[in-house]
């Protein structure tokens, strides 16, 4: 069994903001985003790169460190064979000094043979030792799975990934899991959510992108639905803390999105997120990826401007998130740059 020295997946503290900056990105042209401050205190970032061919890491000593941390390459696909292609939607985590990163790929021949893999290395820190390949996370049907994360709850680890449904009825429905080692879940796995919904079903029938954030006395699960382009948007399910989490009755849905695109601010196609923390622990913070414009570049998958965006996550007096949808990003993404006006060729790092 997995032990469980840390609660949740992709946590991170965030520097008091010194400005309110209005998208601007925290790391251009990165997508699925996952930070994660590790037992160091160090925060540490991955995320989708648009050539699909890498997994890159960042470490800063702040969140808004990540803006200009050196991209540090630390795994390359394969030249043949599995793990070959459409590098997707890294996930980083510490569990018992070990690091974690949960990835999907394809095959060289076959690109759309998505399937989940873990990358692990037991240096303190993951900027250096060696990341070694654990291979496949094995679930109980081999067929289009992606977006896993990992989070621990009453003392016990669990997994929550994106899967096709064995009816194929679906491009992938989210699934639950327990995680019995960083390859293996138990033999109970549960549909937890289906794209059946109007704003699920646009482009694509989409379940995918889950987080989790535990809080109030609930175990909250954010996930991404619809083709990647304007259409794109969260979701939200909710199940009592104390409830079998394995027992698809205990959970529950909202029947519309609770974070879409919003045209006056500038907000295109948000979604596939991660939570962080303040610094000082008072508040929470959401990590997503957006366009600021309508019209892509190409095909969702060949427009490569999904960038990285924070904000932070109020709370209702019910006790569910408030992702501020008709509100801009209120935390600094970047360090405060200072621009000598007496030369004409300095330009601010800071990019509306």
């Amino acid at each position: 069994m997995l032990s469980l020295s840390l609660a949740n997946s992709c946590q991170a503290t965030l520097a008091t903001p010194q400005a309110s900056l209005v998208n601007v990105p925290l790391v251009e042209q990165r997508a699925d985003p996952c930070v994660y401050r590790g037992a160091d205190g160090h925060y540490y970032f991955v995320g989708t790169i648009p050539e699909f061919d890498r997994i890159e890491l960042r470490s800063a000593a702040t969140l808004a460190g990540l803006h200009t941390a050196p991209a540090n390459i630390i795994w390359r696909k394969h030249d043949v064979g599995i793990m070959g292609s459409h590098i997707w939607a890294p996930e980083i985590l510490q569990i018992d000094g070990v690091w974690y990163i949960y990835f999907a790929a394809g095959d060289v021949k076959d690109v759309w043979h998505i399937r989940m893999y873990v990358l692990a290395n037991k240096a303190s820190d993951p900027l250096t030792g060696n990341w070694e390949e654990l291979g496949q996370v094995n679930t109980a049907r081999d067929s289009f799975s992606l977006d896993a994360t990992s989070f621990a709850h009453h003392g016990q680890r669990y997994f929550v990934w994106a899967q096709k449904d064995a009816e194929n009825r679906y491009n992938s429905a989210l699934y639950l899991a327990k995680l019995v080692s960083p390859t293996k879940v138990g033999e109970v796995e549960t549909m937890i959510s289906k794209p059946d919904l109007d704003w699920e079903v646009l482009g694509y029938k989409v379940n995918e992108g889950p987080a989790v954030i535990v809080r109030n006395n609930k175990v909250f699960i954010t996930y991404s639905a619809s083709a990647t382009d304007h259409r794109y948007a969260m979701g939200l399910l909710w199940a009592d803390a104390d409830a079998d989490l394995l027992d698809a009755k205990s959970w529950h849905k909202s029947p519309q999105p609770v974070f879409y695109t919003n045209e006056k601010l500038g907000r295109y196609g948000p979604g596939h997120n991660s939570f962080t923390v303040s610094e000082d622990g008072q508040s929470d913070v959401l990590v997503y990826h957006a366009r600021d414009y309508f019209g892509l570049h190409g095909s969702p998958l060949t427009d490569p401007n999904r960038h990285t965006y924070i904000r932070t996550l109020k709370w209702t007096k019910e006790g569910f998130p408030d992702f501020g949808q008709d509100e801009a990003n209120d935390l600094p993404a970047a360090p405060k740059v200072v621009v000598d006006a007496r030369k004409s060729k300095n330009k601010s790092r800071l990019k509306k």
